[in-house]
């Protein structure tokens, strides 16, 4: 204990402006409705019991919240040195305090491996069942979100808005609750069912233990300091006081425990508060979210309900004026388009940006300045291979990247570093700019887990799936600030992470300078012209399911002959497998394939087809992404039939497109006649979803963009809390 004192002295100091409070932590999330009743904040009582002692002063500590008019809740270990009497369980449900399940043994074993976990959430499930409880917390605050589905709970306390002394520290970023979405299972060919969501309710008053044992803190100031912050904020105080330390007036002082008093001073404060204060349970409060995160309600941008934390007040717009910006980047620039766009609106709001990317072709110019961007190519190249291929070009870049930006760092100070995946963890490059000052943004393009679990045929229980979550979630903590293209990744980034308030979406759309019909000379088809145009563009993969079109093509030329499928995109081996099928199902005939062509001709050739194709097959990665050629359609004004995907159907409602069931092709077919079959009704879903589309043209997800850069860079709010 001596030990960790010293050492938590130390990490007080070194976290004077992120504790007790964070300022960002107290960022409303963009749909929230407001308290019920009108309140102005939630108060939540919860308890852990780790010991004999503990579960001694139970009743003692439950008799003295209702003598104040509060009820709280109970969380009891399963396994541990004691064994919960049923008449203490009844006792306190019959005085209306929940029981919760408080992990299973308590000793860190938790979620020591995939299958152990699975094993234990086996037993932790019945405790729930028998004790009749919805909600849980790990011991020591250790938290895996995306684990925790395996266990039949309506919410989880494992996480903490900010607290550095935990021992995984990386906090959850918020003082509200929020929700995690369920996780997509099966296999290709085979998509299973969703795991259902649930609510997270993160602690946001620090832990008794630590003020009053840890930090040896003589009263409870803090706490009312914090929780004057969150009714500030209008959020949700939630703690987490363990009977184990109180100290009652007719017991022995003790080191290992502190007076009651202190809590009672809490709760005064919160019951002078009146009607401002919703005294709630956390079950309370998890199935009053879960309605309001997951019922109807109006949507907002997304075309659904919201749940990421909007971005805080725009700071002034001459932030990014003059600030110095580092790109790491393992591609090629300018053909990447996400960080192409995201570089150029920089340099287009007065940042200085120096990009570090790769140089495939040596005869590119290792140093040139594109559209105001500084590049420097480093001489490798992208090759296609196993793991260990790709493990060594990573680390090749890793190092030579880290190098120069380490060299550079050292003669003009960067204020922020954009790192780009793949690989997760070249946002470590960034730790000399870092020590130095430097905000690091962490944009994750895609989930590196779900994309080999999907191009190896891996399930979530492989090692090398297990690493790469790790990695994932140590480069999230290790970021300042993490974007993401969906609602579906930033959930799964989420749930593996727990930082809620530190994920935030900023879409690929498409480019409005070619990807718009005044800008694409007039081709349609004439009206002497009897064929119905399909057309696929983009990688040609058997995760793209070109063979699933193939066959709904073979089905659907059965009711509509006049049906043809233009194909575009760089030839592949699989692309013969395609075509070898299309001539054992007699559609040879009427299939095109372009090859790869430019962005230009991808737009020209939309505006001439009649019905856009996107047959993904499933796997763990296809049902969490959104295709960015959905809009290249719907800004072209074509229909599209896609997926019934997550990742989909988080922005589009089932009359925004037309959706097919996944590695089905013979609905895919159904969806094609009835498009031909019904002009008409087919103009107005793509009306319905070009409405989506406009809520997410690139000048809106660029603002976006430069405001969460610009907030990143502005000082912290002042607060009233001194450490």
């Amino acid at each position: 204990m001596a030990v960790r004192r010293w050492h938590a002295r130390r990490l007080r100091r070194g976290s004077a402006a992120g504790w007790p409070i964070q300022p960002s932590t107290g960022q409303r999330p963009a749909d929230w409705p407001g308290w019920p009743g009108a309140h102005r904040f939630a108060c939540v009582l919860t308890h852990d019991v780790e010991g004999s002692e503990g579960l001694a002063r139970v009743r003692r500590l439950a008799e003295l919240e209702m003598s104040l008019g509060f009820r709280s809740s109970f969380n009891f270990i399963p396994e541990g040195e004691y064994s919960l009497p049923e008449d203490l369980l009844g006792w306190l449900v019959e005085n209306g305090f929940e029981v919760g399940v408080h992990d299973l043994h308590h000793d860190g074993s938790l979620y020591r491996g995939r299958s152990g976990f699975r094993r234990r959430a086996a037993k932790i499930n019945r405790y729930l069942r028998d004790w009749k409880a919805v909600g849980f917390r790990s011991g020591f605050m250790l938290n895996n979100l995306e684990w925790l589905h395996d266990l039949d709970i309506q919410y989880d306390a494992s996480t903490f808005d900010t607290d550095p002394f935990e021992p995984q520290p990386g906090g959850a970023g918020t003082i509200f609750p929020f929700w995690v979405a369920g996780v997509a299972t099966g296999s290709p060919g085979q998509p299973g069912p969703v795991r259902p969501g649930y609510v997270e309710l993160p602690y946001t008053l620090p832990q008794d233990s630590t003020l009053f044992l840890l930090l040896r803190e003589p009263s409870p100031e803090l706490w009312l300091r914090k929780l004057d912050w969150v009714v500030g904020q209008g959020g949700m105080a939630l703690v987490n006081v363990h009977p184990d330390y109180l100290r009652f007036a007719d017991e022995p002082p003790s080191q290992r425990t502190y007076p009651v008093e202190h809590y009672v001073r809490l709760l005064q404060a919160v019951r002078d508060r009146g009607t401002e204060a919703w005294h709630a349970r956390p079950r309370d409060v998890a199935a009053w979210y879960s309605r309001v995160a997951r019922g109807p309600r109006p949507a907002d941008a997304s075309g659904t309900v919201p749940t990421e934390p909007g971005p805080v007040v725009s700071p002034p717009t001459d932030t990014l004026r003059h600030r110095r910006v580092a790109v790491l980047l393992y591609s090629c620039y300018p053909s990447d388009s996400r960080p192409r766009r995201a570089a150029e609106a920089l340099v287009a709001a007065g940042a200085e940006v120096d990009l570090i990317g790769l140089q495939e072709n040596p005869r590119t110019a290792s140093r040139e300045i594109i559209a105001g961007v500084r590049v420097t190519r480093v001489p490798l190249r992208q090759r296609r291979g196993g793991r260990l291929v790709y493990a060594f070009q990573y680390a090749l870049f890793f190092a030579w990247s880290g190098l120069l930006l380490t060299g550079r760092t050292l003669t003009r100070r960067y204020d922020v570093v954009h790192v780009h995946n793949m690989p997760d963890f070249l946002v470590w490059a960034a730790w000399v700019p870092k020590l130095r000052g430097a905000r690091v943004i962490l944009d994750l393009h895609d989930p590196m887990p779900e994309l080999f679990m999907s191009l190896y045929r891996r399930d979530r229980d492989n090692y090398l799936i297990r690493v790469l979550c790790e990695v994932e979630r140590l480069s999230i903590a290790f970021a300042h600030l993490v974007l993401t293209p969906n609602e579906s990744f930033r959930q799964r980034f989420v749930s593996r992470s727990g930082a809620f308030g530190k994920v935030h979406v900023v879409m690929n759309s498409p480019e409005e300078e070619i990807f718009n019909r005044s800008a694409v000379p007039p081709g349609a088809p004439g009206e002497d012209d009897p064929s119905f145009r399909l057309m696929y563009h983009g990688l040609i993969a058997e995760r793209h399911g070109l063979d699933l079109l193939v066959e709904a093509l073979a089905i659907a030329r059965q009711s509509v002959p006049q049906l043809t499928l233009d194909i575009f995109g760089a030839p592949t081996p699989y692309l013969d497998e395609v075509l070898e099928l299309a001539s054992r199902r007699g559609v040879s005939g009427c299939i095109t394939c372009h090859g790869m062509v430019t962005e230009s001709v991808i737009a020209a050739n939309i505006d001439r087809c009649d019905l856009g194709i996107v047959p993904n097959r499933w796997s763990p990665f296809i049902a969490i992404n959104l295709p960015t050629r959905i809009f290249e359609y719907l800004v072209m004004g074509r229909l599209v039939v896609v997926p019934a995907t997550i990742g989909i159907q988080d922005y589009f409602a089932p009359e925004d497109l037309l959706f097919f069931m996944p590695d089905d092709p013979a609905d895919l077919a159904r969806q094609i006649i009835w498009a031909h079959a019904h002009p008409e009704r087919a103009r107005e879903v793509t009306r319905r979803g070009q409405a989506v589309y406009q809520r997410h043209r690139w000048h809106k997800e660029r603002q976006r963009l430069l405001e969460l850069v610009a907030n990143l860079l502005s000082p912290p709010l002042a607060t009233t809390i001194s450490s």
